[in-house]
């Protein structure tokens, strides 16, 4: 095999990332894995792993040497892609990503003040320090949501309806934020849509564009993500109006290999653009890439990690963001608070044709606590589903949440309500 006794070492064990593990392996590669808690879940499937902290640059490059690896790798974790430039560049290895892109992807300020310069709209906020000086307080027009400029997956924010939830939100979004920073955004009630990139060889790629369905049941968290439907009933639009000024600017950055996703609400015709993400992401998209145009965006980064290229598949010849006349969609089991006690129904998923792939994050066992509801921490699973039309694909998402349970200890179903099948 290609890359036969290759070492590569992978930045974050979260759940997300075990997929690239297991890819990697497959490959012939020898995985390394750190993370600093000790009980992280891809670490179970590494060959090897350590506990340094993603953020700790100098301990990262020290255990890259000690352990003779041959290339680095970010997994899905938007905090660790800055310590994965500065290690790459240190090592001299392979990296698509530099510390100007790291910084305008990572950071939702910095994103908005650049897209600003190519004619593409960020949310409207209100300024606001941590002071809370009441002159900037009583400029705020509720409902806003409060959020930390540098993490994801819902940490850190929150919907604010009144002054005295903003002070409480300051303090949770600074808390999660590494730059001690925040924003308050104008809080949007409309379509969301998310934008999937492929970069190889200097050329970018639309390669999906998709609609994402939110829950609205858990009042003043930030609202996790139910599923999403591809192609998006926006795609039109976004092509013809939005899709030529962010390439402009990606190419005006210099971006040449790698993955973004951009997601973005959809309002009178615009589109308001208010999370990037640079690395593959935790409810991969990639799968129906894939799945329909056979590339596999995690071959591709591995490889890139060892070689310097993402293969000889080229997604900008392979990619169709109206997949070839089918549709696909993702399904996120969220559950409330409460222990898990069991599962019902989830049989029906098994030599299911038109399920792709299902991703558990989840066991028998695992407690949802309170200060998790409102972060991708509450995704039970992800299932991913292709059709042949709108019509099989409604029928199928609605067998899947009428029949699909997880119980508590207490023996109450956990499992929030799904999206509205209307919205399709």
């Amino acid at each position: 095999m290609q890359f036969s006794n290759k070492k590569l070492l992978i930045l974050g064990g979260n759940p997300e990332t075990i997929p690239l593990v297991l890819v990697a392996q497959k490959m012939g590669i020898e995985v390394y894995l750190t993370d600093d808690n000790p009980n992280s879940a891809a670490k179970k499937f590494a060959n090897k792993s350590f506990n340094v902290n993603g953020l700790n640059v100098e301990g990262i490059i020290q255990l890259a040497i000690n352990e003779n690896v041959d290339g680095v790798l970010v997994g899905v974790a938007d905090i660790l892609v800055k310590s994965y430039v500065k290690v790459c560049e240190a090592l001299n290895f392979p990296c698509y990503a530099t510390e100007e892109l790291s910084n305008i992807f990572s950071h939702k300020d910095f994103f908005k003040q650049k897209i600003r310069e190519f004619d593409v709209y960020g949310i409207s906020e209100f300024e606001l320090t941590s002071e809370l000086r009441n002159e900037d307080l009583i400029k705020i027009q509720y409902p806003v949501m409060v959020k930390p400029v540098d993490n994801g997956g819902g940490v850190g924010m929150t919907c604010c309806y009144n002054e005295s939830e903003i002070k409480i939100a300051v303090t949770k979004a600074l808390s999660a934020s590494k730059r001690s920073t925040f924003l308050v955004e104008r809080y949007m009630e409309c379509d969301d849509v998310g934008v999937y990139y492929t970069f190889q060889d200097g050329i970018c790629s639309t390669s999906l564009v998709y609609d994402r369905y939110t829950t609205d049941e858990q009042q003043g968290v930030s609202r996790v993500c139910l599923g999403g439907t591809y192609p998006s009933k926006h795609i039109d639009t976004f092509l013809n109006k939005t899709d030529k000024n962010l390439k402009k600017m990606f190419n005006a950055l210099g971006v040449k290999n790698g993955v973004l996703m951009l997601s973005a609400f959809f309002e009178n015709g615009e589109f308001y653009f208010y999370d990037p993400g640079f690395r593959l992401q935790g409810e991969a998209p990639n799968l129906f890439l894939d799945y329909f145009h056979a590339y596999d965006q995690r071959e591709q980064l591995i490889t890139f990690a060892l070689t310097g290229s993402m293969g000889e598949k080229k997604a900008y010849e392979l990619d169709d963001p109206f997949l070839n006349g089918k549709y696909a969609s993702t399904l996120w089991i969220l559950l409330k608070e409460g222990q898990i006690k069991e599962t019902q129904g989830f049989e029906i998923l098994h030599n299911n044709p038109n399920i792709i792939e299902v991703i558990t994050r989840l066991k028998i066992g695992d407690i949802i606590t309170k200060d998790i509801i409102g972060t991708e921490k509450q995704v039970y699973c992800r299932i991913y589903i292709a059709a042949s039309s709108k019509i099989e694909l409604k029928l199928i998402i609605k067998n899947l949440q009428t029949n699909l349970r997880v119980f508590s200890t207490s023996n109450e179903n956990m499992v929030l309500s799904g999206f509205n099948l209307q919205l399709i």
